[in-house]
């Protein structure tokens, strides 16, 4: 029976914000995922898992930080991750022989910006292997993530991975079940509020900026 408010149609919450240069990522981190999930109607504070998975009470939450950003996500009903990298110059084909596979590598080559390419890989394998609860361990970057438009992770059918696109200088995955409706993506960025509805994926991604 499901608990009142809550249905399988709830959209997953993504919430991205800048930190200052000299602020506690980790602490940023905690502190924007607690306001997000207060306003989902989450209880209590944000604690841990022995593996170190963030865990609220009443919600599936994941949270990500890169170079003077956060991202945050929640939904009521899990798994979810999230996971969020800086565009930065560095050599991208060593890692990617290293560690994709043969389809992953022909679709990065085909890319006019590899770069791009290998950050929306790599993040997507984050994300998966947070909502699997494992991270990147057991060869988590060695599973096959979706390419050419697909969102469904071939061997976990039951999540599909989204890349979401940012104004920020940044990259941004997440892996939800594939049975979510929509996925509402905050930037807090500005005073303005901004919304747009993309159809680039299978389902609904809601990009909001505040």
């Amino acid at each position: 029976m499901k608990e009142h408010g809550q249905s399988d149609l709830d959209p997953a919450h993504v919430w991205v914000s800048p930190v200052e240069e000299n602020e506690d990522q980790r602490s940023a981190a905690h502190a924007l995922l607690l306001a997000l999930a207060r306003s989902l109607g989450g209880e209590g504070e944000v604690g841990h898992e022995e593996s170190g998975r963030p865990v609220v009470a009443g919600l599936a939450v994941s949270l990500s930080h890169a170079r003077g950003l956060v991202a945050v996500a929640a939904s009521r009903r899990g798994p979810l991750g999230v996971d969020l990298e800086s565009r930065r110059e560095f050599e991208v084909d060593g890692m990617a022989r290293r560690w994709f596979d043969p389809v992953e590598l022909t679709w990065l080559r085909q890319q006019p910006d590899q770069l791009e390419a290998f950050l929306q890989l790599w993040t997507a394998k984050e994300a998966v292997g947070k909502a699997l609860g494992r991270g990147l361990r057991g060869s988590g970057l060695r599973r096959v993530m979706p390419v050419d438009g697909a969102t469904t992770v071939p061997s976990e059918p039951q999540l599909a991975v989204l890349r979401l696109p940012l104004q920020a200088d940044a990259v941004l995955a997440i892996a939800v079940p594939v049975t979510t409706s929509e996925v509402r993506l905050t930037e807090h960025h500005g005073a303005a509020l901004r919304s747009t509805v993309t159809s680039r994926t299978s389902f609904p991604v809601v990009v909001r900026g505040n």
